[in-house]
């Protein structure tokens, strides 16, 4: 169905300035990114994670050579004030490891491409703990997710067609929910009026495909300071003229902020894509147990995902925990015990097994006694809790991609299983079919 406002995907990029072939501005400055959810790390591989922090140890990342490291900060799945309250933190101890160490480095507020998260609560307190910005970049695009901003409307693109992002579901989200699409109106309208759409200052693709890195430099040497700045992109290219504009020298010695998703990271620092992970990399070698899939995501596509995993994998065992018996205190514990002896007689089978519905989850996977041959965790928030607080994980390293979108990091050492490959498959990611073949390439459950 063809929605009001949307467009032809084929047509409308056909009709679109060539992409740049300009290469991107090799990183010089450290990136730190704070994550909202886990699924910022969707573009990169060979970056550690940290999901617990002190200024000592940002110190040590900051004198790494790595180009980035990611701040799990999970704030999207916190109350405002938390999240606020948490950036400030962060804010504040990056900057005094900033100073111990004499090493700059660039904030990146990472959250999702479809503008949920808490905005500008987060870039407004993680801004004044930095000493304040010059300039904020929202750069939400997502290429292969969909996500892209064209005319300054973000859209996503849904069976060929391009979608203004408040027409979708996302748009409805009972937290973060929004009606514009138009970044600058979005901007607006999270800001409560107090950032008029009017002085959003907009590089076009006219800008960046037409005018070129020079120019694009120029206009923002002209941003006041503290403005907002929406970027256009539908391809990397583009993203890659920006960041030649960044690195001119009237610009060097501005501190910028960007809230962004996940392809701006990897095309800052430049990182190149690696090929998919392999099965072998995602499964435990020698191991004879089922693996796991741990599904709390609600979202439509996860949905319809886990549906027709089960039509064509009718061999998975599916272990639902019962919400009404979690609710009540005297059927807890029978139920936990009930769900955690299923999960575990499957796995020690050789069964590979879909454990879903309740965020009780982490309770159940912190208890498993069987280490699986594979573990997915479906949703941002839900493979967050898992790998904080089930798994244990303080540090980890994200190995690459089991498919696009789809990344998989190795558990640190402290983790309750160390150098676990483990899955973080976002909610929102994939066709009706991506975990059944993912599932599949991992090797079917054998009865």
């Amino acid at each position: 169905m063809n929605l009001p406002g949307s467009l032809d995907q084929a047509n409308t990029f056909a009709g679109l300035p060539p992409e740049p072939i300009t290469p991107p501005r090799p990183a010089d400055v450290k990136l730190v990114v704070l994550d909202d959810d886990p699924t910022g790390t969707q573009t990169v591989h060979g970056v550690p994670v940290l999901t617990r922090w002190n200024e000592a140890e940002l110190a040590a990342e900051l004198r790494d050579p790595c180009p980035v490291v990611f701040l799990l900060t999970n704030t999207r799945a916190l109350t405002s004030d938390r999240a606020v309250a948490l950036n400030r933190q962060t804010g504040a101890a990056l900057r005094t490891a900033a100073r111990s160490t004499g090493r700059r480095f660039i904030a990146v507020s990472r959250s999702d491409s479809t503008l949920r998260g808490h905005f500008p609560a987060e870039t407004d307190a993680l801004a004044e703990a930095l000493g304040g910005v010059d300039a904020t970049f929202l750069v939400p695009v997502f290429f292969a997710g969909g996500r892209y901003t064209l005319g300054d409307v973000h859209y996503v693109a849904d069976r060929g067609r391009l979608v203004p992002a408040g027409l979708t579901e996302f748009a409805r989200d009972a937290t973060f929910g929004y009606q514009s699409s138009n970044l600058g109106d979005w901007v607006s309208e999270k800001t409560s009026g107090r950032v008029r759409a009017e002085d959003v200052v907009s590089i076009s693709l006219a800008d960046l495909r037409q005018h070129g890195a020079s120019q694009v430099a120029a206009r923002l040497d002209k941003v006041p300071r503290g403005g907002v700045v929406m970027v256009n992109a539908v391809a990397p290219g583009d993203l890659a003229v920006l960041t030649q504009a960044l690195g001119n020298a009237s610009l060097a010695a501005r501190r910028y902020l960007f809230r962004t998703a996940a392809d701006f990271v990897s095309t800052y620092t430049g990182i190149k894509p690696r090929p998919l992970l392999t099965a072998d990399e995602l499964r435990e070698p020698g191991s004879r147990s089922g693996g796991l899939l741990v599904a709390g995501s609600y979202v439509g596509k996860t949905t319809e995902q886990l549906a027709l995993l089960y039509r064509t994998v009718p061999s998975l065992e599916r272990v639902e925990l019962c919400v009404p018996a979690l609710l009540e205190t005297a059927a807890r514990t029978a139920e936990m015990a009930r769900a955690l002896s299923a999960v575990e007689a499957a796995l020690a089978a050789g069964l590979s097994v879909a454990l879903v519905t309740s965020r009780t989850l982490v309770t159940l996977v912190r208890a498993l006694k069987i280490r699986p041959a594979w573990f997915i965790a479906k949703g941002g928030i839900t493979s967050s809790d898992l790998a904080t607080e089930a798994l244990g994980v303080r540090r980890a390293v994200v190995l690459g991609q089991a498919m696009p979108d789809v990344p998989v990091w190795s558990c640190g050492h402290e983790s309750k299983w160390p150098g676990f490959a483990y899955t973080v498959f976002p909610g929102n990611v994939g066709g009706p079919g991506a975990l059944s073949r993912i599932i599949a390439e991992l090797g079917l459950p054998r009865r």
